[in-house]
């Protein structure tokens, strides 16, 4: 299988920063085993919803070539998503750290104008805080192993995928390298990500308004008016309703409120209020 191994290798090297991602991600593969795990995957999953589809399309004399057309179908799309799997939960995990960050970042700034050491410090942090303490004990683990601590923050100022996590991360290191003061530095640095999150919230509000008034268009009153104007007209014209018509049009709204609902998902900041 020399040539699928040549093909996954040169799949992951048209990936720029997939070896990145994946340790972002906290994957343990190797690009190329990655690769290969993700076409697989696909190719199975196709394999399997192809039978199924061909399984219940029997009965009702399904034409053969409907199948065979899925089953490349799926497995583009799979593939797709299973090489997308580390954006996804790096995205997850940003979301997390900045949910967290500010809260997390006068924490630790507390702790150290107290008098804790830093590395106490985080390993409270730690214990207090699920998404951000994440980062934390993988440099407390690091130091554990013999790792400095100056260094183990470094290396997890390249992994974090927050860049305002990077910000803080760096105040550590710089204050660390310097001996300037830790606190008046997170203070800084807290007070800066504070104001982007708040402008990042306006402008999320500002969105958000024509976003719900074309909600409301598409989503309430066009099919509202667009079913009692079908009636009206079903009384004076020979406009024939079926129940398979009003069903198909509640999963067409379904959907349409799902993908709303996401896009507002998206749009939102990752702020904890």
């Amino acid at each position: 299988m020399a040539f699928l191994d040549d093909y996954f290798q040169a799949v992951a090297h048209k990936m720029p920063g997939l070896s990145l991602k994946l340790r972002q991600a906290r994957l343990p593969d190797t690009p190329e085993g990655f690769v290969r795990k993700a076409y697989t995957s696909a190719f199975i999953l196709s394999l399997l919803l192809t039978l199924t589809i061909l399984g219940f399309g029997k009965p009702f004399n399904m034409p053969v070539w409907i199948p065979f057309l899925a089953f490349p179908l799926l497995f583009l799309l799979l593939k797709s998503f299973f090489l997308h799997q580390p954006d996804a939960i790096i995205a997850k995990r940003k979301r997390q750290i900045e949910s967290e960050l500010i809260f997390a970042t006068r924490f630790l700034m507390i702790e150290i104008q107290s008098g804790v050491n830093l590395y106490d410090a985080m390993i409270n942090l730690a214990e207090n805080y699920e998404g951000i303490g994440k980062e934390f004990s993988d440099i407390i683990n690091k130091v554990q192993l013999g790792t400095s601590l100056e260094e183990a923050v470094e290396e997890a100022t390249e992994l974090t995928p927050s860049d305002n996590m990077k910000k803080v991360l760096w105040q550590i290191t710089n204050s660390l390298k310097t001996g300037a003061d830790m606190a008046d530095a997170l203070k800084a640095v807290s007070d800066q990500i504070s104001r982007e999150q708040l402008i990042a919230v306006n402008e999320y509000g500002r969105k958000l308004n024509p976003l719900a008034m074309f909600y409301m268009m598409l989503a309430v009153i066009l099919p509202s008016i667009g079913l009692t104007m079908t009636v009206i007209l079903s009384n004076f014209f020979p406009v024939n309703i079926k129940l398979g018509h009003l069903l198909g049009l509640a999963v067409f709204l379904g959907l349409m409120q799902l993908m709303f609902y996401n896009m507002i998902l998206t749009m939102r900041p990752p702020v904890a209020l």
